[in-house]
């Protein structure tokens, strides 16, 4: 078996195509879908993950704004900052870009964002709405997730779906996603004993463990389906997943790459958040 490679490029580029006609109706209505982009200090990093959310937010017809902060920024300028993006109208979206220097609360700055403007959906309030299977504005990368499942026919309801990772910004998201379209989920972390025996049983295999080459391809049901989050900068420069990608594609139905994988999707999920607060804005005016 060798698996078919899920072109997450592609499917990024579909969607927000698919979003242009939304952004074209609010704009009719005088409403142009606004996503603000800050950014503490000048992480090289970050500065390609911010570029690259400007560029599509162009490309979808949205208007930008990048707000870019010093490195030693107080905390509460920061917060003054964000509060001053709560209150504009022009602004439906915020997106505070991680990390965040260790010296500022990233929970405290995460918490100041309008839940109404929560476009990467970390705030505790979208939070619990998702845990509780009524979902506004669900995290950027899990949503990317189940999109690129649901576009690729991967079945989940009845299936068992294992999420490797448990953080609040992927592993806890996309296992609640996974458990709301009917699959039984196991979540598991670096506390798990025997992870090989875990992440063989599932039909669904959803990796967000930060550590290159975790998964090997004795590890994994053959003809599973496989998403990579991970994304690593090893010593060389080069980037990798959690998944050894060459192993795990003998044995896999279907993967995703590293780097062109789920990254170009939570760029577009980003925007799609962006667009439906603006469009509960325009609805929570009585516009039409």
């Amino acid at each position: 078996m060798h698996a078919r490679i899920i072109d997450g490029r592609a499917l990024a580029s579909a969607f927000r195509a698919s979003l242009i006609p939304r952004v074209e109706a609010l704009a009719a209505k005088g409403t142009r879908p606004g996503l603000a982009v800050l950014q503490v200090g000048n992480h090289p990093a970050s500065r390609i993950y911010v570029q690259n959310k400007v560029k599509a937010c162009v490309e979808t017809g949205l208007r930008s704004t990048q707000v870019e902060l010093p490195d030693d920024v107080s905390e509460a300028d920061l917060l003054e900052q964000i509060q001053v993006l709560n209150e504009d109208p022009q602004v439906h979206g915020i997106l505070v870009q991680l990390p965040l220097p260790s010296r500022l609360s990233a929970d405290r700055v995460l918490q100041a964002v309008a839940p109404a403007k929560d476009a990467d959906g970390f705030h505790p309030i979208n939070m619990g709405l998702l845990a509780i299977g009524t979902p506004r504005f669900v995290p950027c990368t899990p949503l990317g997730v189940m999109r690129m499942l649901e576009r690729e026919n991967v079945r989940v309801e009845g299936r068992h779906a294992v999420v490797v990772g448990r953080s609040n910004i992927v592993g806890k998201p996309a296992a609640l996603l996974l458990l709301q379209k009917g699959a039984t989920v196991t979540v598991c972390n670096s506390k798990t004993p025997d992870l090989g025996d875990v992440t063989r049983r599932a039909d669904v295999l959803v990796v967000a463990a930060g550590r290159p080459g975790l998964v090997a391809s004795g590890m994994v049901k053959p003809g599973a389906a496989v998403i990579d989050v991970g994304i690593n900068r090893l010593p060389d420069g080069t980037l990798a997943g959690d998944v050894d990608f060459r192993g795990v594609s003998e044995v896999a139905s279907l993967i995703t790459p590293v780097p062109g994988g789920v990254g170009p999707m939570t760029i577009a999920m980003l925007l799609e958040n962006t667009v439906l607060a603006a469009e509960l804005s325009v609805a929570s005016t009585g516009r039409t």
